[in-house]
């Protein structure tokens, strides 16, 4: 018998984990941000930033989100796999 647990059966789970991920990176970046910063964070339609610091701070909050998201996502399976015993897959 496969032991794993499709990805049907994972999404409740993999969704209620996505949006914890997303509104803890969130917070994270704006955090970083502020304290290297020592202000806001750009918006990228704000006239009065550069290309260099709104490109600069969507890719830190790209990697915040990806580096987050991972952790949280791998969190969750294995979790699934301690609760069930089975390793979700796709």
């Amino acid at each position: 018998m496969d032991k794993r647990i499709s990805k049907a059966n994972y999404k409740p789970a993999g969704i209620v984990l996505g949006l914890a991920a997303g509104t803890l990176s969130g917070m994270v970046f704006q955090r970083v941000w502020s304290m290297t910063m020592h202000r806001t964070a750009p918006h990228p339609i704000d006239e009065d930033r550069g290309w260099g610091e709104i490109l600069f701070a969507a890719a830190l909050q790209g990697a915040i989100v990806a580096v987050i998201r991972a952790s949280i996502d791998r969190a969750g399976a294995t979790g699934v796999r301690k609760f069930t015993g089975y390793w979700p897959h796709d």
